[in-house]
């Protein structure tokens, strides 16, 4: 082989072929979707960003009875933008005007959007008084 045809040999080589119009509507879908979720990230992120915990508690209405005691399922929710640790959630049953029995739940950690459950349990029957269940508390990260 010559010393020019080794040269053209080589610079057909290096040139790279030319990208096919799939090739350019994939990469274009690719990119736009890439930017949408670097973009809906992005969003989120300062959407939220300073916004305290919201935290609910809410109670299932179906009570277990095991071996004398009375078991009330509880819910704990974080709507709010930031995380939360050490929630503290109450349970107080009201008989007749009186506290009957009090429970506290500790919850360590409660993220944004994040949902625990647990259970109080009970000497006497949830249905039979007012139950008072709320979350009294939690500190910041």
């Amino acid at each position: 082989m010559s010393h020019s045809e080794e040269s053209t040999a080589r610079a057909a080589e290096d040139k790279s072929p030319a990208r096919s119009r799939a090739e350019w509507v994939s990469f274009s879908l690719s990119l736009v979707i890439l930017s949408a979720v670097v973009g809906l990230v992005l969003y989120r992120w300062v959407a939220t960003k300073d916004q305290p915990p919201v935290i609910s508690v809410t109670s299932d209405p179906e009570i277990r009875k095991v071996e004398g005691q009375f078991y009330l399922p509880y819910t704990v929710t974080n709507t709010g933008g930031g995380t939360a640790e050490s929630v503290e959630i109450t349970a107080q049953l009201v008989i007749a005007g009186e506290v009957e029995e009090e429970g506290f739940q500790n919850i360590d950690f409660l993220s944004e959007g994040e949902i625990k459950s647990g259970a109080f349990i009970f000497q006497h029957n949830p249905a039979q008084g007012k139950l008072i269940l709320r979350a009294t508390g939690y500190k910041l990260p």
